[in-house]
């Protein structure tokens, strides 16, 4: 019993802090999404109103979560595997026997993880801009002509997907090399002996035995890229022809622009169940494998 309470009182305080600052304000947002809260309620209280589900079927009849809704399933369905592919390819170059400076290299290719977004994003624009950016001045030695990487609706998106995957691939490989280094060298080395070229041990030995890392990778690149904000904010505004706008986006503006803080909440709250729908499929599909 004594061993029971001060069990309590080593983890009590933890509980307390998670409690005061996650479980209330998500309770407080999800009680918010039944109103109708905005700027009105905001100056005055008693002008508030319980709408309920209202909040939530009339975003779902709004075309523009639809349109941002498809934005994000293209930045995560692309992004998502160019990401797990460079990731895994540096750790693959990184963990190999012929590399040199290896802490130089990873230390240069995790920078853009710890770096400012807004910083890094704006430094982004001038290099994608269509008459003086680097790329283009590149492009051009090639003959190739000028593209307006972020103000064609047709390159936006590619454009903000290379920034992503550019700027949070470096995270992904240190878990990856982490993975790597812990498969046994005697596995490659009765492979070699067996004639095992280097593509037949990445496909029979290194990918089966990579699984586990690579469904965490999976797990936190597809979360992290469904909640696409910072990078269409600071580069497009959503532009151009709203083909940026995320739906982290939309409910940025349905909130701090438009004030319908109870819209916006609800907003959240898809956006949640949509990412606990896919993490819940990738876990079932990792069971399916024995890795989960």
């Amino acid at each position: 019993m004594n061993e029971r309470r001060a069990a309590w009182l080593f983890v009590g305080p933890a509980l307390i802090v998670i409690g005061g600052f996650f479980f209330v304000p998500v309770l407080a947002a999800f009680a918010l999404s039944l109103t109708d809260f905005d700027l009105y309620a905001l100056a005055d209280l008693h002008n508030l109103r319980f709408v309920g589900l209202g909040n939530y079927l009339d975003i779902l009849r709004t075309p523009l979560f639809w349109k941002s809704l498809l934005n994000t399933f293209y930045f995560v369905g692309v992004g998502v595997p160019l990401s797990i592919a460079a990731s895994l390819g540096a750790a693959l170059l990184l963990d190999s026997r012929l590399a040199r400076f290896k802490g130089f290299f990873r230390t240069a290719l995790f920078a853009p993880v710890v770096t400012t977004i807004v910083a890094v994003a704006v430094i982004w624009r001038y290099l994608l801009h269509t008459r003086y950016g680097l790329i283009n001045y590149t492009l051009a030695h090639f003959g190739i002509a000028p593209i307006d990487w972020l103000g064609d609706p047709h390159w936006s998106m590619p454009a903000i997907i290379a920034f992503a995957v550019w700027k949070n691939f470096g995270y992904n490989m240190i878990i990856l090399l982490a993975a790597l280094q812990s498969i046994p060298g005697d596995l490659y080395e009765a492979a070699q002996i067996d004639g095992a070229s280097f593509l037949q041990r990445l496909r029979h030995i290194t990918l089966p035995m990579l699984r586990p890392a690579l469904l965490l990778v999976s797990i936190i690149t597809v979360s992290g890229y469904f909640q696409l904000f910072a990078e269409p904010y600071v580069m497009t505004q959503g532009d151009p022809l709203q083909s940026t706008v995320s739906v982290l986006y939309f409910m940025y503006e349905e909130g701090f622009k438009w004030w319908s803080l109870g819209r916006a909440s609800a907003i959240a709250f898809l956006l949640f169940a949509l990412i606990l729908l896919v993490t819940r499929l990738l876990l079932r599909l990792g069971r399916r494998g024995g890795y989960a």
